[in-house]
């Protein structure tokens, strides 16, 4: 199969995990950009970025115009999560390439792991607490820096527990999450774009915003939690590929 082909056809499911769940989508796109298109681990979560931050400011829009993004709430995670993301954007540029996939699949396995899991009920009524609130969105920031994934397996979690929003408002107020860190970490990154395959990663991104369209509707008439575990097999057997094949 060609490139643009693999391209097209990871994008197209990476947006529809970001249109369905918040986020999960972006765990996926490091791999996919290593193993199916040859990119090299500094490269991916570079590209990563890239996919990710288009298409959750695309996704996001469209859950704003349905009502489902709380802008106080999530630009407090984003505030929080700004300088880390620089700082982890800075610190991936000089990482090995076996510790970015070692780094990335631990990551991705707690990701599984908590999909798995039954998460918090949430009562609808918003009540920021602020501190707890700014250390989930610096440590949000800190993973989408280093590791070029978006954070919403971690938002999500996060809004409706600490928070206690909606499952369909945390999902819409996660991608303005990600959509701000991505932009954050990417500013640390601009020399490490340089070099990309643009050729791959704008239908690689192209295919992720349509995607994301449809990952919106389809939320909309399948369970969440069917998606999530799903979704959590999937990448739970990805975790264990990378790990396996940065430490051996």
């Amino acid at each position: 199969m060609s490139a643009l082909l693999l391209a097209l056809a990871a994008g197209a499911v990476i947006g529809l995990a970001l249109g369905a769940l918040g986020g999960g989508g972006s765990v996926l796109a490091v791999p996919a950009l290593i193993y199916l298109l040859g990119f090299t681990p500094v490269a991916a979560t570079t590209a990563s970025l890239i996919v990710v931050g288009v298409t959750s400011a695309t996704a996001q829009s469209a859950h704003a115009r349905d009502g489902h993004v709380r802008w106080r709430t999530g630009l407090l995670f984003a505030a929080a999560g700004i300088g880390p993301a620089v700082l982890g954007g800075a610190l991936a540029a000089r990482l090995p390439g076996a510790a970015l996939t070692a780094g990335f699949a631990v990551v991705a396995a707690v990701a599984a792991l908590r999909m798995l899991r039954p998460g918090p009920a949430a009562d609808g009524t918003e009540r920021v607490r602020p501190g707890r609130a700014a250390a989930a969105g610096a440590g949000l920031g800190a993973v989408t820096g280093v590791l070029g994934v978006g954070g919403g397996f971690l938002a999500v979690p996060a809004l409706v527990g600490v928070v206690g929003l909606r499952m369909r408002d945390a999902v819409g107020t996660s991608l303005l999450v990600i959509t701000v860190n991505s932009l954050a970490a990417l500013a640390m990154r601009a020399g490490t774009a340089d070099g990309l395959d643009w050729a791959v990663v704008a239908p690689f991104a192209g295919a992720a915003i349509l995607g994301a369209w449809d990952g919106r509707r389809l939320a909309s008439k399948v369970s969440g939690s069917a998606l999530q575990r799903v979704f959590a097999v999937v990448l739970l057997a990805v975790a264990a590929f990378m790990l396996i094949d940065a430490v051996v």
